[in-house]
């Protein structure tokens, strides 16, 4: 199984500034983020080596979530040497996360 990372407000520039690097805002309290979690876990054992699958809990970071205006989770931002090249909100199904990474 992928390895899905935790960032904070420390490792989150230097984990996003190179390579793709989808980032998913949530907390433990929502249903819908835990269910994009299972389906993130899919998507980091498919995707392997081409991109970097992390994960923010707002509540432990409430300072990325208001720098990156994050009003409703799960939020996800797709993230291609540092520029944000994707934003969607809701729960996303893996094809469609999938094909995002990789027309990243």
């Amino acid at each position: 199984m992928a390895e899905i990372k935790e960032l904070d407000a420390q490792s989150f520039d230097s984990t996003v500034s190179t390579g793709i690097v989808l980032v998913d805002f949530w907390a433990p309290w929502c249903n819908p983020c835990r269910m994009l979690g299972q389906i993130l876990e899919q998507v980091a054992d498919e995707i392997g080596d081409e991109a970097v699958i992390a994960k923010v809990n707002i509540d432990d970071n409430k300072d990325l979530a208001v720098k990156y205006e994050v009003q409703n989770i799960p939020r996800i931002f797709i993230f291609k040497d540092g520029k944000i090249v994707k934003d969607m909100s809701g729960v996303q199904s893996r094809p469609k996360l999938i094909d995002s990474l990789r027309n990243a």
